[in-house]
């Protein structure tokens, strides 16, 4: 490409690999992110519209926690692709928070989803295989803001 004056912007097919995944990598992050924000609101309408009379207060409380902490962590996962988009250089501890967040948010907040509407109390030993990868999540993105 011709920049201005005399220099040639040169760029390499690698950095153009580069480029391109991190483009698509914050692409990705960010629409998962809106579905799971957009799914979380639903959720939250549905529990306290329909789920309400049918559910005891207990198991409709733990599908409240379900939707807050889905909820909380889409809004982490936005942040994520957000800062992956704007990084000069690739951020793996981006990656692997962004990756982490994802893992959590199904495993503890759909394992909650799903014992409070079963009643089927062994879904709750998954639970906290998803609050430790939403902590990883966690985790990863203070190294990656660490390191940036």
């Amino acid at each position: 490409m011709k920049g201005t004056g005399n220099r040639e912007l040169r760029i390499t097919n690698y950095e153009l690999i580069v480029i391109l995944k991190r483009y698509n990598m914050s692409k990705l992050f960010l629409v998962i992110a809106s579905i799971f924000g957009g799914l979380s609101v639903m959720a939250g309408a549905f529990g306290s519209h329909y789920l309400k009379g049918q559910l005891t207060p207990p198991l409709l409380e733990i599908f409240t926690t379900a939707t807050r902490y889905q909820m909380y962590h889409a809004l982490a996962l936005l942040f994520v692709g957000i800062l992956f988009n704007r990084s000069e250089t690739p951020q793996p501890w981006l990656i692997a928070a962004g990756w982490a967040f994802i893992t959590g948010i199904g495993l503890f907040s759909g394992s909650l989803y799903a014992l409070s509407l079963t009643g089927m109390g062994w879904l709750g030993m998954i639970t906290p295989i998803g609050g430790i990868a939403l902590i990883c999540g966690w985790a990863c993105l203070t190294i990656a803001s660490l390191k940036s």
